[in-house]
């Protein structure tokens, strides 16, 4: 008999898309106030094209997109729904520790595209946890908000229909 855990797998696209709708609040932590990284374009999506009240944790910054940042997710002045990881992998246990520590007003564990740690989801599960791994909140969003399609996001910029009046 093996003593192996099974494989752990991401929810699926429905359960994902539950996950969003019923989200109401995202703590992005490591948010970053650099425009080229990837977790203020998400953040920017976010804001602009979502209902979700955010929040950014990086105690290296004040400020980003015109709003505060918090050092740590003991900071925030809610417990969010959700708490986004944009952080390296040595840094996830301690980023597990803290959301756990916030109580059972978490309800999902999300890791970023490239973040993947089997042992660390089981670990979150059992506190109660949903967890997605290797995925982003934009574009899951977009996928089921009509904001993406096969040739990439729908921005209503560039069309081949024409203008009318």
């Amino acid at each position: 008999m093996s003593t192996n855990p099974a494989p752990w797998r991401n929810p699926t696209a429905p359960e994902r898309r539950r996950i969003l709708d019923t989200t109401r609040s995202i703590a992005m932590v490591g948010a970053s106030p650099n425009p080229a990284r990837a977790s203020n374009f998400v953040a920017t999506y976010l804001l602009s094209s979502t209902r979700y009240d955010l929040y950014f944790v990086n105690p290296f910054a004040d400020e980003i997109l015109g709003r505060p940042v918090y050092k740590t997710l003991a900071d925030l002045p809610v417990v969010p729904d959700l708490v986004e990881v944009f952080r390296k992998p040595s840094d996830l246990p301690a980023v597990l520790d803290e959301t756990l520590a916030l109580g059972d007003g978490v309800r999902t564990f999300w890791l970023q595209f490239g973040l993947w740690d089997a042992d660390l989801a089981r670990r979150a599960e059992a506190a109660g946890k949903e967890v997605v791994m290797d995925l982003c909140v934009k574009v899951e969003h977009a996928r089921f908000h009509g904001g993406l399609h096969l040739a990439g996001f729908d921005t209503g910029v560039i069309s081949s229909r024409r203008r009318t009046a």
